[in-house]
């Protein structure tokens, strides 16, 4: 008999001094209070027909306080935010309904505003807690470098960050104006790691940016964020381009997170006459409708509208509703599928639940809701091969624009220059 079977025997067939015994025992009888106890509280605030659910979470709070080995670990706070978490990943609306301890939600509004310092990124914890980045934002430090849509941060000066909160890995990226930040990144491209340095800025978020394309070709036209204002800028930019005599829009959505219902709202209204820009259904099935609002200077203006996989929430609103009205015609790939509206709910401790309440439709009443809105033509761009942006493209050719390789752009450029049928 080997060493390890002596030892598996002796705890089976000795039987414990009696002050253990009655230790065990008297342990045993306050776990059953404890249990009860906590019972007790959580019943109290019970919904109709969890009582034995809520049961079943004081049982494991019980078991975990008493046993765990480290008993440092089980603080009551730390327990009580990881089961709210666990609650809203069980319920599998990855990347949009989500947990906020008190730091985060302090923080959780400064991602709207339009000012702010840091290389210019949005990110997203996937389901693997892996930070991905969302957007880079036009003619942002991090677009200049090279970063795009679907990269994968690995390690910020040196650090992993690999399922590191939020909060604390937006604050490493951020910081000084001036100060580099080193980032260790898998680029979704080739799925390699690339190794950048990027200098910090102060950055001003441009919701809207255009340009005549060449050769009296149609207005480029690129919403990058939903932010407040957007809809303001995206008429004064409508209104400019009428002047030019542009006679035809593209309208390039590709990489924008979203935003603000309201300027999604604001924005599909130019270019509608009447009906909805979205349905809102709410937790009872309830139907809400959002109208387009009166006085779009762009009903008839021709237009075709840039989509990919990293069009999200008030995106994917504005393609909708077009697409349903026969609007526009979509080209690129099928959108990230955020199709839900969140709503912000403080908890006791100053932690928060931003928890989808209402989902959102198209007028025709479609979910997108993780399917996406699908483009009337799926055109496909090389994965090495980064879209243009008319903030940052401000001198282009003709010769240039062809030979850019923006598959998505030429075929828009192409269905608008295409005699009427």
């Amino acid at each position: 008999m080997n060493r390890e079977s002596e030892e598996k025997l002796s705890l089976l067939s000795l039987r414990p001094p009696r002050r253990r015994y009655l230790w065990a025992l008297s342990l045993v009888l306050a776990l059953i209070v404890g249990v009860k106890y906590d019972q007790w509280i959580l019943l109290r605030g019970a919904p109709p027909g969890a009582q034995e659910q809520f049961a079943l979470v004081a049982q494991a709070w019980n078991l975990i306080q008493f046993y765990y080995v480290d008993r440092d670990a089980p603080r009551p706070t730390v327990l009580a935010h990881g089961a709210v978490q666990g609650m809203t990943e069980a319920l599998g609306d990855t990347g949009h309904t989500t947990f906020l301890n008190p730091q985060m939600s302090r923080h959780a509004d400064k991602s709207m505003g339009t000012n702010f310092s840091g290389i210019g990124v949005q990110i997203q914890i996937n389901t693997n807690r892996q930070a991905v980045i969302l957007a880079a934002l036009d003619a942002s430090p991090a677009m200049r470098a090279g970063l795009r849509a679907g990269d994968i941060i690995l390690e910020v000066d040196g650090q992993p960050v690999t399922g590191m909160p939020m909060i604390e890995l937006e604050e490493r990226i951020t910081g000084p104006v001036g100060q580099p930040v080193k980032l260790g990144v898998l680029v979704s491209h080739n799925a390699r790691r690339q190794d950048f340095t990027i200098l910090r800025a102060s950055i001003k978020i441009a919701n809207v940016s255009w340009r005549p394309l060449p050769d009296g070709g149609p207005a480029y036209l690129r919403v990058a964020m939903f932010n407040e204002g957007a809809a303001q800028d995206f008429h004064s930019a409508l209104l400019e381009i009428q002047r030019k005599g542009c006679k035809a829009v593209i309208l390039d959505l590709r990489d924008n997170p979203g935003g603000v219902l309201d300027e999604a709202v604001g924005v599909a209204s130019e270019f509608l006459s009447g009906g909805d820009v979205l349905l809102e259904k709410n937790a009872n099935g309830k139907i809400s409708h959002h109208p387009v609002k009166p006085g779009g200077i762009a009903t008839n203006l021709p237009l075709v509208v840039l989509i990919n996989g990293f069009s999200a929430s008030a995106s994917e609103i504005v393609a909708g509703a077009l697409q349903d009205a026969h609007r526009a015609t979509l080209v690129g790939r099928t959108t990230f599928g955020t199709g839900t509206v969140l709503q912000k709910f403080p908890l006791l401790d100053g932690s928060a639940l931003l928890l989808a309440v209402d989902e959102w439709l198209t007028p025709s009443g479609r979910s997108f809701w993780h399917k996406g809105v699908k483009p009337d033509e799926d055109v496909v761009l090389a994965a090495d091969t980064p879209p243009l942006i008319p903030a940052v493209e401000s001198d282009l050719s003709s010769a240039a624009l062809q030979s850019s390789g923006d598959t998505q752009l030429l075929r828009a450029i192409a269905l608008l220059s295409a005699p009427p049928k």
